[in-house]
């Protein structure tokens, strides 16, 4: 089966532009739980731009489903995991002045550092991902340096599809269904997101190898006007359809 990570990073963003503890990111994380999220996706940045320390302590106490924590590559971040011990962790690239994550890690270039950086998290018991893009050396280099998990960065397919550039969407897709075998070929596990919406889900979801899909911010916009369970029930019932 298809799992469904939920990133409630934006929960967290809303409740941030007032100032007041709503609404409140953990239960959110339980409501998508109860409407068939298989996980929880935070971004602890370290600018702490949405998701805060305080939200981690009460994710990790209060979940009954796996959390995956995003952060950067720096001591900090890994100081954090490594007191909590989250099910999963996900290394993604950060920039102060970027508005979201805008590409995958350069695995490949880094090989040395990361590989010295995710070991005593793949020690402590936390299953280590690299947040990538389909070049075949990107993931090369991740499966070269130990990681679990790749997930392959949707960003630039849902961006095409939105400009209505439907051929190089097409060659974008072609190129995620490529990375996804390669990946798979590897021994990785591959999961895929950002972006992500009701219309562009479906060719995700259909690639056989992808395990998992974190989707956050549409699920978010979303719920101001269908609910945050249906939203997810929606997104849960297309994903299930691209993949009987």
């Amino acid at each position: 089966m298809l799992r469904l990570g939920v990133n409630i990073d934006h929960v967290a963003t809303i409740r941030n532009a007032r100032g007041s503890p709503w609404p409140d990111p953990l239960r959110a994380a339980l409501l998508a739980e109860a409407a068939g999220a298989d996980g929880i996706t935070a971004h602890l940045r370290e600018d702490r731009r949405h998701i805060s320390d305080a939200d981690i302590d009460a994710l990790m106490a209060g979940l009954t489903l796996p959390l995956n924590f995003e952060m950067a590559a720096t001591a900090e971040m890994q100081a954090i995991a490594l007191r909590h011990r989250p099910h999963a962790v996900c290394i993604v690239p950060e920039k102060r002045e970027e508005r979201t994550t805008e590409g995958g890690l350069d695995v490949a270039g880094n090989a040395n550092a990361l590989a010295a950086y995710i070991a005593p998290l793949r020690e402590a018991g936390c299953r280590v991902s690299l947040f990538i893009g389909h070049e075949a050396a990107q993931i090369r280099a991740a499966a070269r340096i130990g990681a679990a998990v790749v997930e392959l960065h949707t960003g630039a397919y849902c961006d095409l599809d939105t400009e209505g550039r439907h051929a190089e969407r097409d060659a974008e897709l072609a190129a995620l269904r490529e990375g996804a075998a390669l990946a798979a070929s590897l021994g990785l596990e591959v999961h895929a997101g950002h972006g992500l919406t009701f219309d562009t889900v479906g060719p995700i979801a259909a690639i056989p190898q992808i395990a998992e899909l974190n989707i956050g911010h549409f699920l978010i916009s979303e719920s101001v006007f269908m609910g945050l369970d249906g939203a997810i029930r929606e997104m849960r019932a297309r994903m299930d359809a691209a993949r009987p």
